[in-house]
């Protein structure tokens, strides 16, 4: 058995002091324990990492004694996957060492979203609802039809798309609209030589819409080419002028260079 007659033959004021001594001891090793656990008077200044990708920076902030930790990922096409979008706390800021870093980070892959019914939609309309949904606008095809300016159909890569289908976020949507159908007839335009945005843009300010777009060889982008053919041509082959009514197609083709107009030869002076 333990001896505690040591205590009880003490006076009970030298025991209330040796009590109030070694509390006061245990309570000075906890503080002290307590700032070494805890690394009291160790500050760090959080430096800037927005806009810098992930794993540049990581390593970095772990080794001056951050704790990294991804908080949420959103999905931005005009920056590259992994770039680090918001950071908290925020730059400049003074914490302690062993401090969590939160992390917003730009999505590695776009995610996927049910594609909206854009037909019958006016163009503005539609161009509202794509950009409120994360989508891009695609091309734009003028076609005959009686409902001007609105959306006859919506397209994916040249097919079209249904609505509810899966589309990534980002996606550039083509859109086909109703030009209105005019009875008057206008000659068709020489498109010859133009750029495709010229040509485009000739076409449209008189009432007619581009067709079919042929690419040669070696051209991925129609705003790099050049018209070298079109059907309808302005003239027939007996050189009369062909025409046109307003909301009617022009098909072209393009060529990665800018094409010279063939000299005819001249005709031979006829007998006197």
């Amino acid at each position: 058995m333990i001896d505690f007659s040591y205590i009880t033959k003490r006076p009970l004021w030298q025991n209330i002091l040796i009590g109030i001594g070694f509390s006061i001891v245990l309570v000075g090793f906890f503080l002290l324990m307590l700032n070494v656990i805890t690394n009291h008077g160790e500050y760090l200044v959080v430096p800037d990492v927005k806009g810098k990708l992930l794993e540049d920076v990581q390593s970095s902030l772990e080794e001056k004694g951050f704790d990294v930790v991804i908080q949420d990922s959103i999905y931005v096409d005009t920056v590259a996957s992994t770039i680090i979008l918001k950071q908290f706390p925020d730059p400049e800021a003074t914490v302690k060492v062993n401090r969590v870093i939160y992390l917003t980070i730009n999505r590695t892959v776009p995610p996927t979203i049910p594609m909206p019914n854009l037909i019958g939609m006016s163009l503005r309309n539609a161009l509202s609802e794509l950009k409120s949904l994360g989508l891009k606008m695609g091309d734009t095809t003028f076609i005959p039809d009686i409902a001007k300016n609105a959306v006859k159909d919506q397209l994916v890569n040249g097919s079209s798309i249904k609505p509810g289908a899966s589309v990534r976020m980002g996606s550039a949507i083509s859109l086909m609209i109703g030009s209105g159908l005019g009875g008057s007839e206008i000659p068709v335009p020489d498109l010859f030589g133009m750029t495709f945005g010229e040509a485009n843009m000739i076409l449209q300010s008189n009432g007619i819409s581009t067709g079919t777009v042929l690419l040669d060889a070696g051209l991925v982008d129609t705003t790099a080419g050049f018209v070298y053919w079109q059907n309808p041509p302005p003239y027939d082959a007996q050189s009369n002028i062909n025409v046109l009514r307003v909301g009617q197609l022009v098909d072209v083709k393009l060529s990665l260079t800018k094409p010279e107009r063939p000299i005819l030869p001249e005709k031979p002076a006829e007998p006197k």
